[in-house]
């Protein structure tokens, strides 16, 4: 399927949905955070779309946001989109989790959770991964600062 078809299909999922194919051979689908899991659900139910397999799901640090970026796959249909997500709430962020729609999702939000601090609602064992408990911060995001191992050009 074309990029332009999958977005004439995403678009209907939900309000302020958008689209950038921009530096990309991949359709990327901006999300509202409010409509991530209801967007994530559609994309692997519906049977024209059929993504059912996240093959890299990151943390990003954008400088104002955090988010979470998705690599999905449809297998069996052979396309593929990139799934963007952010939150501004740099104190408290939190997004929905999609470890129920797809399985692997699990261990990435735990390893994002682990070194950007981004909770997951509905995570069912969110704990760092990595880093020991008592470790304090959040490693990737842009505004960490580590005067031990600090790199000063």
């Amino acid at each position: 399927m074309k990029n332009e078809d999958l977005q004439n299909i995403i678009n209907d999922f939900a309000e302020n949905i958008e689209f950038s194919e921009e530096g990309s051979e991949f359709l990327n689908v901006i999300v509202p955070k409010e409509e991530l899991y209801n967007v994530c659900s559609q994309l692997k139910s519906k049977r024209d779309l059929d993504f059912d397999y996240a093959f890299c799901i990151t943390g990003m640090d954008w400088g104002k946001e955090l988010g979470v970026i998705y690599h999905l796959e449809s297998t069996g249909l052979k396309h593929k989109i990139v799934v963007k997500v952010m939150t501004d709430d740099r104190e408290n962020p939190t997004l929905d989790s999609v470890c129920d729609i797809w399985r692997t999702a699990e261990f990435h939000e735990m390893e994002i959770y682990d070194f950007f601090g981004v909770k997951f609602t509905n995570h069912p064992d969110l704990r760092r991964l990595f880093l020991t408990p008592d470790w304090d911060g959040w490693p990737l995001r842009k505004d960490y600062v580590d005067e031990a191992n600090m790199i000063v050009k």
